[in-house]
């Protein structure tokens, strides 16, 4: 093109478009409400439906994996609330819902405030698993606190009944659905762990709908059993219904029934167990008993038991060979410490002050007689060097010279040996040194050699 415009292929566009609407934070997580149509429930798993109200319409899809924690079954024409984003399909250039949650229209404010709750207190760590109390194996009370009248609390007495009969349980009626369930379970709460009587609490009610349960799905519900020291086990509906009770609590179980189960052992089992355990013992203690009287009988047919005096016959020869063997070694040991002492007594004797003392005194003595020796050598060496010196001495002493008829010249002072007729003048006084003597002199005249 001439202006030099970029020109982008279908493929190209339809990812810019979806860049673009996943990158928007509203279309990335909204809640939509709307009437199924055109629903389809595919092999694969996955939901092909339409959101539709009296004025518009929007293809949505929901995929297998999250479609299958579904506490419904959508159908054609049902009002819900859905959650999801929105993107667009590239192959066919088509916008869509992508829905990941799913209720029914009519809760949809209570499920919204039932989803901000959960987020509050789970960032706040009460659904840790670090904070739960651990249930007791064996409890020597139970508190249950739900309805008096409904299905529930007969299905709990009866199982924890016919479970274990012997623990008691004590019954905190209370409201479980409507106007001031909520603030009457709390009380309950508080009530029990201020009697101290119970180590277990059982809290729920039958199942039912989102508004009929809500009073486990209240703060101020969630915060006592979170609060509560005794153990709390959550029996709140049925198996498929989940509330913020159920999160917080110590355990949960999935229906009332089962949390009597959880409760408490069973004691047919216990006592089938102990059954089993002493069979098991009992046929332990036989297998052991007879095995020592296996032993015993082996014990009693051994050549000790039938000869007794033959047996201890050859024990008082292996004792006698050991006692010969110990003098022995006695006597070898003993000889060889006589031996090590003897080596230490020279030893020490050796070192005795008195003995170092004369060991010192005769190396003292020969070391002076060595030293006196060799002095006398050095001084006689010394002395025929002197003899030799004073000889060489001698010889070249001026005396010696002068004697043969040579004589020293000097000025007048004697300060200066006088060499050449250079170093005097007419009339100058000299001295004239000879051997047996000096000759007081003076310069007349002088003649140098031709």
């Amino acid at each position: 093109m001439a202006d030099g415009s970029r020109i982008f292929s279908i493929k190209d566009i339809n990812r810019y478009i979806r860049m673009k609407l996943e990158s928007d934070q509203l279309l990335g997580d909204v809640w939509l409400r709307g009437e199924i149509s055109n629903f389809t429930h595919h092999s694969s798993g996955h939901m092909y439906f339409t959101l539709k109200d009296k004025d518009s319409r929007l293809k949505c899809i929901m995929f297998a994996s999250h479609n299958q924690r579904l506490p419904f079954i959508p159908k054609e024409g049902m009002k819900v609330l859905a959650r999801g984003n929105i993107s667009v399909f590239e192959r066919d250039g088509n916008y869509q819902f992508y829905a990941t949650q799913m209720q029914p229209d009519g809760i949809g404010s209570l499920y919204l405030a039932y989803e901000q709750l959960k987020r509050k207190l789970e960032a706040e760590g009460l659904f840790d698993a670090s904070r739960k109390r651990s249930i007791p194996r064996f409890p020597t009370a139970i508190g249950v606190i739900t309805s008096p009248t409904g299905a529930a609390v007969r299905d709990i007495l009866i199982t924890l009944q016919r479970r274990h009969p012997s623990v008691p349980v004590l019954l905190f009626p209370v409201l479980v659905q409507g106007t001031g369930s909520a603030p009457a379970i709390v009380k309950a709460i508080e009530k029990m762990n201020q009697m101290a009587e119970v180590d277990l609490l059982i809290v729920g009610r039958g199942g039912g709908s989102l508004e009929e349960l809500w009073a486990f799905n209240e703060e101020a519900v969630a915060r006592s059993i979170a609060a509560s020291v005794i153990p709390i086990i959550s029996a709140v509906g049925h198996e498929t219904d989940f509330t913020i009770a159920d999160f917080v609590a110590d355990m949960r179980a999935a229906t009332p029934t089962a949390a009597a189960e959880l409760a408490v052992p069973n004691v047919a089992e216990l006592q089938s167990q102990l059954y089993q355990i002493r069979s098991r013992m009992v046929q332990m203690l036989r297998m052991t008993l007879r095995n020592r009287q296996d032993r015993l009988t082996r014990v009693r047919r051994s050549p000790l038991f039938a000869n007794p005096r033959k047996y201890m016959l050859q024990q008082a020869q292996r004792l006698d060979r050991l006692k010969d063997r110990l003098e022995q070694r006695t006597l070898r040991k003993t000889e060889r410490s006589r031996e090590k002492l003897m080596r230490l007594n020279a030893s020490l004797a050796g070192m005795h002050p008195g003995e170092k003392v004369a060991f010192a005194a005769r190396r003292l003595q020969g070391t002076t007689q060595r030293l006196e020796s060799s002095m006398a050598t050095g001084m006689k060496e010394r002395r025929m060097q002197l003899t030799g010196v004073i000889r060489q001495l001698d010889a070249l002493s001026p005396l010696k010279v002068m004697s043969r008829g040579y004589s020293l010249v000097y000025d007048e002072k004697q300060e200066r040996l006088i060499k050449s007729i250079h170093d005097v003048q007419p009339g100058d006084s000299i001295k004239v040194k000879l051997s047996d003597g000096q000759l007081d002199c003076q310069v007349w005249e002088m003649k140098g050699e031709a």
